[in-house]
């Protein structure tokens, strides 16, 4: 049985944004990004508690405020280091597992998040972190990560660059002699982690997600990622507006310094 009791869903957020200022706080279907995102982790019955972590920076006071206007539980930490902004979040439930979710995925499948956490708790299993992530297989903006929170202190102890910290996760994936690692491919067995960009730092990428929602969204139904595949092999030129950053992810900033990630797995603009 999967101790769903003992998960803390970490949903990272800020109004900083470097390409895209206050994305977390566009509107999509009249309802702020960070609101649609939140509805649909929420609607994973493995998801635990959910907790957005937002910084303590004045910047992101609205971001609190948000939380208290619709119930959500908010934590708020460190504005650049994310590792710690993670764990203290976790730590202030008690959980034992934490789910990282980033702020730049509202068009992740309510799906995807149960079939990694299932497989985290896979009896013998037993890993330390397990995600979709090495090497991803699915549409960008369908990241999931689940670890235990030992694990996670480890890295909050030993990590000491700062892409380990503001990434959160990397000392974990680049460890493998460390901890238990694992990933979960797309049951398709097709890659469209480089072709299909659903996530969000430019404003073609907002375009794109707010596009899908005007042509998807329902207030009783979390549309899929079959849903989305459909309409876009329907109407291809909502794939085309925000093509052009296919691929494009924060390793191409440090393939000198990462071991396990190759430059196929990044797009150089």
């Amino acid at each position: 049985m999967i101790p769903v009791e003992k998960i803390a869903t970490v949903i990272q957020a800020r109004m900083s944004s470097t390409r895209l200022p206050y994305k977390v706080m566009l509107s999509l279907a009249g309802k702020p990004l960070l609101q649609r995102l939140y509805e649909r982790v929420n609607a994973s019955v493995l998801k635990g508690s959910v907790i957005i972590a937002t910084s303590t920076d004045s910047s992101d006071d609205p971001v609190e405020n948000f939380c208290k206007s619709e119930g959500i539980r908010c934590y708020r930490g460190s504005l650049n280091d994310l590792l710690q902004r993670h764990l203290g979040a976790a730590e202030t439930i008690g959980a034992e597992f934490v789910i990282k979710i980033p702020s730049d995925v509202p068009l992740i499948d309510t799906g995807v998040i149960g079939r990694v956490v299932t497989e985290f708790f896979r009896d013998g299993a037993g890993y330390d972190y397990l995600s979709n992530l090495h090497p991803a297989t699915y549409p960008d903006g369908n990241d999931v990560e689940i670890m235990k929170i030992d694990a996670l202190r480890k890295a909050d102890r030993e990590a000491t660059k700062d892409f380990e910290r503001e990434h959160t996760t990397p000392y974990l994936w680049e460890n493998p002699h460390l901890f238990k690692i694992g990933n979960v491919t797309w049951e398709t067995g097709y890659d469209y982690s480089m072709s299909h960009r659903w996530t969000i730092d430019y404003e073609e990428d907002y375009l794109f997600i707010k596009t899908v929602y005007d042509e998807l969204w329902s207030p009783d139904y979390h549309f899929s990622m079959i849903d989305i595949l459909n309409l876009l092999d329907r109407k291809p030129s909502i794939a085309a507006i925000n093509s052009k950053f296919a691929g494009v992810n924060w390793y191409r900033h440090h393939l000198n310094e990462l071991h396990t990630i190759s430059s196929e797995q990044t797009k150089i603009l």
